[in-house]
């Protein structure tokens, strides 16, 4: 069975105060490891697995090394992942250096936006400035065109849900968001106490009709769209319509309320750092110990950070760790 967890919609809030946005559709796929699919089409995605080994920023530019290059560094990242120094990689080892380097992303991204939002080193931002540095540019467009779609988006609708974000990240609800609280805004999927909003926001990028609620029809559609020819649907895709049916919608009445889409997306006692180490080890474990070798991992580079013929690993060329 393919694992598929949903993808939800995360806005583009890194905008000079003179640029109109842009939205951006970034579906966080088996959630926050990273943005693309683990499968696509019954295939297996390696473009998944350097994310996850990586970290998503830093897995962009590996196709720019050599592959003599790319493994030499990645012989690097083995032996920062051996923290024990017994040449053997274990899933608790890298377990942890999954998370880390999701952990990494999210600190190296929070601290970019935070100092571009509130470049006088305050304790807080308020909600006005980050609004007028993001959209003030609405202040001055025709109102008829706020709630113009374009390509499937509003600015308007964008604001919306930028502000009901904030709102919910607003712990102390003083309409300012501490460090905390604006890592809780950029990233909530890594936050316990946004779940809801993440489900919310979900729900309104599937739902299609705005009832409120997801058909199998929407749920297909998010991750298939039919060609206009006719053609019949591929296997993955009637093999997603049985899962919906027996596993998704719990109560089968035809679609995922607010519970069933908690369900699906953010499965309880699921750990994705642990699932994608387990995953690699199975991968580039020869000889069937569990652990992984020097050798092993580099025998299967292509694996963990990608060649020449993929667009993955800028880990590999911070000058800082090699």
């Amino acid at each position: 069975m393919i694992l598929q967890f949903c993808a939800t919609f995360f806005m583009v809030t890194i905008l000079a105060a003179s640029a109109i946005p842009k939205p951006e559709e970034k579906r966080v796929v088996d959630y926050d490891l990273s943005d693309a699919q683990h499968f696509q089409n019954e295939q297996h995605n390696t473009q998944y697995d350097h994310e996850a080994f990586l970290g998503k920023e830093e897995a962009k530019t590996f196709d720019q090394l050599p592959p003599e290059e790319s493994r030499r560094r990645l012989g690097v990242i083995v032996e920062k992942i051996d923290s024990d120094g017994d040449k053997l990689v274990d899933l608790g080892e890298l377990k942890n250096w999954i998370q880390f380097t999701q952990r990494r992303y999210i600190e190296d991204d929070v601290e970019r936006q935070w100092k571009q939002h509130n470049p006088s080193g305050n304790e807080t931002i308020p909600w006005e400035a980050y609004r007028k540095a993001v959209y003030g540019f609405m202040d001055d467009m025709d109102p008829r065109d706020l709630d113009r779609e374009d390509e499937g988006f509003s600015y308007k609708a964008m604001l919306t849900r930028d502000r009901r974000r904030w709102s919910f990240a607003d712990k102390d609800g003083d309409d300012h968001l501490s460090r905390k609280e604006f890592t809780d805004f950029l990233h909530p999927e890594d936050s316990s106490r946004m779940r809801d909003v993440v489900i919310t926001e979900t729900i309104e990028d599937i739902d299609k009709n705005a009832d409120g609620k997801v058909s199998v029809d929407e749920y297909i559609g998010d991750m298939y769209r039919a060609s206009e020819d006719g053609e019949e649907e591929p296997e993955w895709v009637k093999n997603e319509r049985d899962t919906f049916a027996k596993y998704r919608d719990k109560d089968g009445d035809g679609f995922l309320n607010s519970e069933e889409v908690r369900d699906w997306i953010i499965p309880a006692d699921f750990d994705h750092a642990e699932a994608e180490a387990r995953h690699l080890i199975y991968e580039a474990d020869t000889d069937a110990d569990e652990k992984l070798t020097k050798d092993e991992i580099l025998d299967k580079y292509d694996l963990f950070v990608g060649s020449q013929a993929t667009d993955f690993g800028e880990a590999l060329t911070r000058h800082d760790e090699f």
